[in-house]
């Protein structure tokens, strides 16, 4: 599909300051004796977002994953509007309390982000400035036992990002056959025991069915193993997360529709944890900036129907070690940019 009018020029842009990236997220703050977990949250290269995203007054800025809404704080500060979206509802209340004070400037919608072309366009009928996606978890959804994300404390195998929608972790637990349950082990959590992880979660739940997290992780860490600080199961219950709420299928419309919903000039910021979406965002990036294509079987190269973007980062921008060792949930992030071409008119 195309997006942009044929004969844009092409600008890569050359963006000082990724030499030193700055800094990461710092996990959120528990309270009192009882487990009560707060949402505040500390984002992850707040710096570098505000950087690519140049937001200020006159801009308008879609975060589309709005989660502890740091971000969004952040590029209100900066004197931009900002259209938030999550399909999270606590997350959204958190956000719409925290942000109460920018007034008129912000639109909080409870929606996923591959949705997010109907309502952007809705709000935004002429295009937003920028687009943020930060696809990482929460540490209040991580923390929280009632949620089902939390391999330490007890809570029901739940999951979903939207507790109203979809089935969660134990139906897939509980019902899915041996074989899909290996496959997602594997190409979503990458598990080297994915095999050996769903025969034993089969055996078991022949004789008795998963009901909680620790349960289900006490089974997983039998067949994997300790390997370092990581919990044994944390590959498993990443690739569960991930199946639970379709977050490769979500991420891949989500990144199809952004072209459409930028203005020219306009930049969109992706912030990845897990290497197949990261991959994922990459070949978007590039099959979107190539102004040809070519085949082994065409005698020549072609015009590329969806050249529409230049790549502002060639490599991603990633958190400092230091960093990393102050909070490691930000171990794996990597932060890819691309700009929308502008449009000449000759």
């Amino acid at each position: 599909m195309t997006w942009c009018l044929p004969g844009c020029p092409t600008n890569l842009l050359a963006v000082p300051g990724l030499e030193t990236p700055p800094l990461a997220m710092g996990g959120d703050d528990r309270m009192g004796g009882d487990r009560v977990f707060s949402f505040e949250h500390v984002p992850v290269m707040p710096e570098e977002v505000i950087h690519y995203l140049e937001p200020r007054p006159g801009k308008t800025i879609l975060d589309s994953t709005l989660g502890g809404a740091g971000h969004a704080a952040k590029i209100l500060q900066a004197g931009a509007a900002l259209i938030g979206l999550d399909q999270d509802p606590n997350a959204l209340s958190h956000a719409e309390e925290r942000l109460k004070e920018y007034g008129n400037a912000v639109v909080l919608k409870q929606i996923n982000f591959a949705q997010m072309l109907n309502v952007g366009s809705e709000i935004c009928p002429e295009g937003v400035d920028g687009i943020l996606m930060d696809l990482g978890v929460s540490s209040h959804q991580l923390d929280c036992a009632d949620r089902g994300f939390s391999l330490r404390h007890q809570g029901p195998l739940d999951m979903r990002m939207n507790p109203a929608e979809g089935v969660d972790a134990a139906e897939v637990i509980n019902e899915w056959d041996e074989a899909d349950l290996a496959r997602i082990f594997w190409e979503l959590g990458e598990e080297r025991k994915s095999r050996a992880v769903a025969g034993a979660i089969v055996r078991r739940r022949g004789v008795k069915p998963f009901r909680d997290t620790l349960d289900l992780a006490d089974c997983v860490s039998q067949i994997v193993g300790r390997r370092g600080r990581i919990h044994p199961a944390t590959r498993v219950f990443q690739a569960l997360r991930m199946t639970v709420n379709r977050e490769m299928e979500s991420l891949e419309a989500a990144l199809e529709s952004a072209p459409a919903l930028l203005k020219p000039g306009g930049r969109i910021a992706v912030i990845t944890f897990h290497s197949l979406e990261d991959r994922m965002v990459k070949r978007f990036f590039k099959s979107r900036s190539q102004p040809e294509i070519d085949r082994p079987e065409w005698p020549a190269a072609r015009s590329n129907p969806d050249f529409c973007m230049s790549r502002v980062t060639r490599r991603p921008a990633i958190p400092r070690s230091e960093e990393v060792r102050t909070n490691p949930r930000a171990r794996s992030a990597k932060l890819r940019v691309a700009e929308k071409r502008k449009v000449v008119v000759s």
